[in-house]
């Protein structure tokens, strides 16, 4: 089955539909829709599951949902704060006492993107230089990456990367994207509670809104079914794709690594944005934007917090994984989802990246503003 519908109008199915079918002639080999709203449901899915192939992404598919990690990371904290376990305002140092953070930095700021850190995957900075990182898939080292997409990293070698490195900030003076904020979030969570960030997350979120498609992997393994993730390199002058569906997500860990379906995130984002996983004081503050200086895109605590065309309010995250990504949107009252599983060609030279946006930027619109759907 590769189209479900419920309750929604024909007339916003058709439109849904023919709005995906033409995202896939962008680069996008395949894309999986899910819209949400008091209407019903309605899930569809255009291109292809693997490259040059015509069946479909299946709507049930697993996604490598990258940085939609982060929220889930994020709430996680957020949960542990209503237990009184942490407070927001505690210095990490405090609590990750073997790596001798800066003492200004709170867990507000790892949530927040703003303790300065540098980014263990890499920074760009404003005058355009950029400062490498560990290999990853995109930049001069993504070769290295792709020989080596099975090794396994540790959070904590991930973090003394990032603490070699001069800081981009003072802590709490800026803004600025950093995979590092949310590893150490993981290494704060399992500290504080003493188990696992997977025995958390099923603890805490996964067990209790049913979410049986949803993992913390800790291989290169994927469930059936999925779509299939694609690398396209040069050798000795020659363009070559390999499938790495199969790779081992730990060099991005809970800065990204989670595994899940559209199906899943709605349940998550719908929850979350609906008040059944914090309590509302923690809700509010988890939405309260902070200027990025991206035009209408601010960060609250592990979610963008949007202004679409129309002036309304979006609580989101998206995210990349080689060859995958995740879409995932929501009314603040969660009364209204998007979420969207996508399967690409991906390069180092980050060509799917302009495609990817205008995905993105075309179901905002049609969903959350004032067309169609």
């Amino acid at each position: 089955m590769t189209t479900r519908t419920t309750t929604l109008s024909s007339q916003t199915a058709d439109h849904l539909q023919r709005t995906i079918d033409a995202l896939v002639d962008t680069g996008i080999i395949g894309l999986t829709v899910r819209v949400d709203d008091e209407q019903g449901t309605w899930v569809g899915s255009a291109g292809a599951v693997e490259l040059g192939g015509d069946i479909k992404p299946p709507v049930d598919g697993h996604i490598r949902i990258g940085s939609n990690t982060k929220t889930f990371t994020a709430t996680l904290v957020l949960q542990l704060v209503a237990e009184d376990r942490i407070a927001l305002d505690d210095p990490v140092a405090d609590h990750l006492t073997q790596f001798g953070l800066d003492t200004r930095i709170t867990v507000r700021m790892l949530l927040q993107h703003t303790s300065g850190l540098f980014n263990f995957t890499g920074e760009v900075y404003d005058d355009g230089s950029i400062a490498l990182g560990i290999p990853m898939p995109y930049g001069p080292n993504g070769t290295e990456w792709l020989n080596n997409r099975f090794k396994t990293y540790r959070p904590q070698e991930l973090v003394e990367l990032a603490l070699a490195k001069p800081p981009r900030f003072e802590p709490g003076s800026g803004w600025s994207y950093s995979n590092t904020n949310y590893v150490l979030a993981r290494l704060l969570i399992e500290q504080v509670t003493g188990r696992t960030v997977t025995e958390e997350m099923q603890r805490l979120i996964l067990t209790p809104l049913g979410m049986s498609h949803t993992v913390v992997p800790d291989d290169a393994e994927i469930a059936e079914p999925h779509p299939h993730a694609y690398y396209r390199y040069d050798e000795d002058g020659e363009p070559r794709t390999v499938d790495i569906t199969r790779q081992n997500p730990s060099w991005i860990s809970a800065g990204g690594d989670m595994i899940s379906t559209t199906e899943d995130l709605h349940t998550f984002i719908a929850a979350l944005t609906g008040g059944k996983l914090l309590p509302d004081e923690l809700r509010e503050e988890m939405f309260t934007p902070r200027a990025t200086g991206i035009p209408n895109m601010d960060y609250g605590l592990g979610v963008f917090v949007l202004t679409t065309d129309d002036g309304a309010t979006v609580i989101s995250h998206n995210g990349a994984s080689v060859g995958h990504a995740a879409l995932m949107y929501a009314t603040p009252d969660g009364s209204k989802t998007l979420t969207a599983a996508l399967n690409c060609v991906d390069d180092a030279n980050l060509t799917v990246a302009a495609a990817f946006q205008g995905v993105q930027q075309r179901l905002l619109n049609e969903t959350f503003g004032s067309g169609p759907a």
